[in-house]
């Protein structure tokens, strides 16, 4: 059974930082590699980070220079390093891989960014 459990998020201050984990069990990130995806409020789910199971990793042009995805293929741990704080980064943040085909998805962390 595929479980990913997200945390690390909170309330900061706009400018400040959060690193949020996503601890993965049943599955694993150096094989199927790992994405992070957030949700804001009013917009769809869309794709903040990736890396591949190789450690390739992918940004999409909006979020490249704040975000940094890496792995840590030992704990089976994936990280999601976030700097310069913005209120419209405020959502919930969640991790997903997949394997055959199938996704799986966290629940997800609340990021609350006040300006």
């Amino acid at each position: 059974q595929v479980q990913l459990v997200e945390s690390g998020g909170g309330l900061v201050q706009a400018g400040g930082s959060l690193r949020l984990s996503c601890a993965a069990s049943g599955i694993q990130f150096s094989i199927n590699g790992m994405n992070w995806y957030r949700q804001t409020p009013g917009n769809q789910r869309e794709l903040v980070a990736a890396i591949t199971g190789g450690g390739t990793t992918n940004y999409p042009d909006s979020m490249k220079g704040r975000f940094t995805i890496s792995a840590d293929n030992v704990k089976n741990t994936a990280y999601l390093q976030m700097n310069t704080l913005k209120p419209e980064d405020t959502g919930v943040y969640y991790c997903q891989t997949s394997r055959n085909w199938t996704p799986y998805w966290g629940q997800g962390t609340q990021v609350t960014v006040s300006s």
